[in-house]
């Protein structure tokens, strides 16, 4: 895991972010390195979908550093800056966001066409080929309405993918999934990480952070706790909040996979 230390694509260090009194990051040291897939978990309110903000621009620490291909995220002023950063960002949050009055083809077309410049034909073709990788290639004429909650979030990963990102970040994309349809969202990440997408994803979702993911970051009160890869973080953890916490979502999705308590 060296590489991830010399040649980052993203790297965040001693962030710290305040709402008035509230403390949500308490001193981020983050590394990723090209084509690594980073799996952030830990308890709902410990700063981790933040994190992906701040990475992304929506959201601006108080103090340290954030950079992005070289690029210091923590320094930009202007819209105009953050804007074309995140043309180089895709983005999957946990709402899908798809404009409901156009196709599926357009709204994967629409922002290529707009901000990139591409031509109507090859943004279509990029489209469909895109539509195939999520395995929705019969829905390009069909509206987001007529689609369930898990093929618009397979059409929303495309929609970020459109635009040819040097780095996608999953924001919870699962966890407003009925539990029929996250499997085939994962699929498709699964597809993503094996390409050799540089992906950081937050996730409840243990046993595939565990599966697919290079690096685990456990984080907890706006700090991480540990990071390192998935067995470090799984299987052979000392720390008792980690081992703590990994076993009780694994119960959870146990109880939940048998059917108890629904």
């Amino acid at each position: 895991m060296s590489h991830a230390q010399t040649n980052p694509i993203v790297e965040l260090a001693d962030v710290h972010l305040a709402y008035g009194p509230t403390e949500v990051l308490k001193g981020i040291d983050l590394s990723v390195a090209r084509g690594q897939t980073v799996s952030i978990i830990g308890p709902s309110g410990s700063g981790k979908s933040t994190i992906l903000r701040c990475i992304n621009a929506l959201v601006a620490p108080q103090t340290g550093r954030i950079s992005v291909n070289g690029v210091r995220v923590d320094q930009m002023r202007s819209e105009a800056e953050r804007i074309k950063l995140r043309q180089k960002i895709g983005i999957v949050f946990q709402q899908y966001n798809l404009f409901p009055h156009l196709s599926v083809l357009d709204n994967i077309t629409i922002a290529p066409t707009r901000i990139l410049g591409v031509n109507k034909a090859d943004a279509e073709r990029h489209a469909r080929d895109l539509l195939a990788r999520v395995r929705l290639s019969e829905k390009a004429s069909v509206y987001p309405g007529q689609l369930s909650g898990g093929q618009q979030q397979r059409v929303a990963i495309a929609r970020a993918l459109a635009m040819r990102p040097d780095l996608v970040l999953f924001d919870e994309v699962t966890s407003a999934l009925d539990p029929e349809t996250v499997g085939e969202v994962l699929a498709v990440i699964r597809d993503l990480v094996k390409e050799g997408m540089t992906s950081i994803l937050v996730t409840h979702e243990m046993r595939f952070a565990e599966e697919i993911s290079d690096v685990v970051v456990f984080t907890e009160n706006g700090r991480i706790v540990d990071q390192g890869p998935p067995e470090a973080i799984f299987q052979t953890s000392t720390n008792a909040r980690i081992r703590r916490f990994v076993n009780g979502l694994a119960g959870a999705r146990a109880s939940l996979e048998d059917g108890e308590g629904i």
